[in-house]
């Protein structure tokens, strides 16, 4: 099962592009406009999981804002009519509210609400808003959280999720009757964590609880406060259920699950099930040879449609397609996007999607079943497009340089909001009343900011490669950008491996470019939205040749002048901090480079990291079958010796995706010992989205330091803090000179 329902609620894209409203008089900016700072994220506002009403007339969001004072995100749901005629408003006060649902009769919302007691989060709860006027109110009360909540067809009834089992309902109830007892030692929950499973942790959510498998639970929709409903749940047992819905007469739940223990050690699948709504034995109809997303009911209430990857033979990258499934005949998936070689489901990559409260994109079907509407990743761009459930062809519904991240149509499946993302604007937005209408702007959160600020688009380029290959980059330049002079280059290389840079915004890039430097960002080899040869060319040779796509990368920008060839730096995060580190080791044109959350040795991490590499999608065999030492060979450590380049490496204490001590506290270490400049910037508590979704005090301290890195050691700038002990002034200005 590739989505819970409850990680889905929280989590995790026109025939014209959208420009912004022109200003008038009276809102020209009084000053002229300044370059963005990296304290301007303080200021963003984000915008998530948009639902549009059953009638289209309007549209529901998530707006999430930072609590600097918490140093947190707020999130709240706000309310705007398609129509474009008036301005948002606000529908609740938060300060943790997301994931709303219509009821099919348009007159509720249902959402989720988290709390803080004694200081401390807890669980989210269903939590319901009466549209015709009231106020909000919470109607369940489960131990750990319900979350999900999606309507019946007849609207009396809430499908959700939760992970409280037995155990938690009894201790809750027992608590309620008597408080002083939940402080004996008999009632002591131990912390001690009993792990049987290679896959035990997760970077988002921390230490899985085997104990706590999610299912599936029913309430009856309450009208008022006064109403005390008690939830029922409709399943049981030891394994994790989500991606439910209903069928078409509401008699039936299905769900997905992978009823495998140990779900590592096998390729993936995906195990379709129905329930009664009424209750009774859960029921398998299919099985599905791959990891799915959400499968979304068509209009003939039979026919399922969802996104997947086929698993075999094993790759390191496998083209995400659409798909259908006849639930009613013995038929194997039917694959609709068969001849489209780019990613169906897939989008481009960012740093500024809203940090929380997301949502998550499933296909949609039209009226007549005759169309599925989704997003796919097409060269550094991501467009919403309708996909002919005959024949596969496909028919763009947007169009442009930008990234629509998120989206949601109206029941007739004609009128639909976007949101969408440029390299000049983090979100908004926007709604069209059918394919080929008039798109019209719905939201302008970042106006008033921006009309302050210097903002610039970057410039695409393709190049060759060393055998050929052409590689797509983007290249921002400073907004006072003199082609006359040269600039210190950064080249930053994006993770995944199997992801990609492209439209979307990035505050990093514009403000390394705000402060004087030309940000060089390729999708080399192994990058996403080129089609399944360009991504699975690297299997079994990563680092390798995407390391020589990137050198062809800063080739080509210094050959076209501008660029100060003493003063290159290279930083990347994730699979961009593995590279970081690889070219470090074998080049040293880069003056200065910054790892962030990087891999330093294979082996360790295949040992050490929250998935598996238990398939041989990276290597053929695990580190201690290798034989021919290709672990080694293609670990960064390996070339320790090489390394003369000054290297700051950034990274997040509780990151189990890429675990420290299997990156760069070894490349430290080892650094220190040959007593080359290296500094480690170590942020308490922050996992591997530290860059996306991080505290924003912390993210905006990452910032900084990575660019006070580079001004050290590209421009010559003052930093003590990067020295082992303070320096008097006339030898910091010698080592300058």
């Amino acid at each position: 099962m590739a989505h819970k329902l409850f990680r889905a609620a929280f989590l995790l894209a026109l025939c014209l592009t959208i420009a912004p409203p022109p200003l008038r008089a009276a809102d020209a900016p009084a000053a002229k406009p300044r370059n963005l700072t990296e304290k301007d994220l303080f200021d963003f506002v984000w915008i998530g999981d948009p639902q549009l009403s059953p009638d289209g007339a309007q549209a529901v969001y998530v707006r999430v804002v930072v609590n600097k004072k918490k140093d947190g995100y707020d999130t709240s749901l706000w309310i705007v009519p398609t129509s474009g005629a008036e301005q948002p408003r606000q529908l609740t006060s938060g300060p943790h509210d997301s994931g709303s649902r219509w009821s099919p009769d348009g007159k509720f919302l249902a959402f989720m609400r988290a709390t803080e007691a004694d200081g401390k989060p807890q669980a989210p709860q269903l939590c319901l808003l009466p549209l015709a006027g009231g106020d909000a109110f919470v109607f369940t009360d489960l131990p750990k959280g319900a979350g999900g909540p999606v309507w019946s067809p007849d609207g009396k009834t809430i499908l959700f999720a939760s992970s409280s089992n037995p155990d938690d309902l009894a201790k809750a109830a027992a608590e309620k009757k008597n408080p002083k007892k939940a402080d004996a030692e008999e009632d002591r929950e131990s912390d001690v964590h009993v792990i049987t499973r290679a896959v035990y942790r997760d970077n988002s959510e921390g230490y899985l609880d085997p104990k706590r498998p999610q299912h599936l639970w029913l309430i009856d929709a309450p009208q008022s406060a006064a109403e005390k409903l008690e939830p029922r749940q409709l399943t049981s047992g030891r394994f994790d259920e989500g991606d439910a819905f209903w069928s078409k007469d509401g008699a039936q739940i299905y769900f997905t699950t992978n009823h495998d223990d140990e779900p590592y050690l096998n390729l993936p699948k995906t195990e379709l099930y129905s329930v009664p709504a009424k209750g009774g034995a859960a029921k398998l109809l299919r099985t599905i040879p791959m990891g799915t997303g959400p499968l979304v009911l068509g209009p003939d209430g039979k026919t399922v449609a969802f996104i997947a990857s086929v698993n075999e033979p094993v790759k390191s990258y496998t083209e995400s397609d659409l798909w259908t499934l006849d639930l009613t005949a013995d038929e194997d998936p039917r694959n609709l996007t068969t001849g489209f070689d780019y990613d169906a489901g897939g989008s481009v990559f960012g740093d500024n999607a809203a940090p929380r409260a997301l949502g998550g994109n499933r296909p949609v079907w039209s009226a007549d079943g005759k169309s599925i509407f989704d997003i796919y990743a097409k060269e550094g761009q991501t467009q919403l497009a309708s996909f002919d459930v005959a024949t596969g062809n496909v028919t763009d519904l947007t169009r442009g340089k930008q990234a629509v991240l998120r989206y949601a149509f109206a029941a007739d499946g004609n009128k639909f909001v976007y949101l969408v993302s440029t390299p000049t604007r983090i979100n908004d937005l926007i709604c069209r009343d059918q394919p080929g209408a008039e798109a019209r702007q719905l939201t302008h959160v970042n106006d008033a900011l921006f009309r302050q600020l210097r903002l610039t688009e970057p410039e695409e380029i393709w190049y060759e490669s060393f055998d050929g290959k052409r590689i797509q980059c983007w290249v921002q330049r400073p907004p006072d950008f003199d082609p006359a002079k040269k600039y210190p280059l950064i080249l930053n290389i994006h993770g995944g491996p199997h992801t990609a840079y492209g439209y979307i915004f990035e505050h990093e890039f514009q403000w390394m470019a705000a402060k004087g430097y030309v940000v060089l960002y390729p999708n080399p080899r192994g990058s996403t939205s080129y089609g399944q040869e360009f991504g699975n060319i690297i299997q079994y040779k990563y680092p390798g040749d995407d390391f020589k796509d990137l050198m062809a990368g800063v080739d080509e920008l210094v050959r076209r002048g501008g660029i100060d060839e003493k003063k290159l730096g290279v930083t990347g995060g994730s699979g961009g901090g593995l590279l970081t580190n690889w070219v470090v080791g074998h080049t040293d044109r880069f003056a200065a480079a910054v790892a962030q959350r990087d891999i330093a040795n294979w082996a360790d991490w295949w040992y050490t990291a929250d998935f598996t590499l238990f398939q041989a999608n990276w290597f053929k065999t695990p580190p201690f079958l290798d034989t021919e030492g290709d672990y080694a060979a293609r670990s960064p450590i390996t070339y320790i010796n090489n390394v003369k380049t000054p290297l700051m490496l950034v990274l997040g204490e509780d990151d189990t995706r890429t675990p420290p001590g299997a990156g760069g506290e070894q490349m430290f270490r080892a650094l220190k010992f040959r007593k080359i400049p290296t500094v480690m910037v170590k942020f308490p508590g922050e996992t591997h989205e530290l860059s996306r979704s991080g505290k924003p005090w912390h993210r905006v301290e990452r910032l900084q330091h990575i660019v006070g890195w580079f001004d050290h050691w590209l421009n010559g700038v003052a930093k003590p803090e990067y020295e082992v002990a303070p320096k008097d002034a006339e030898g910091m200005k010698e080592r300058q000179d």
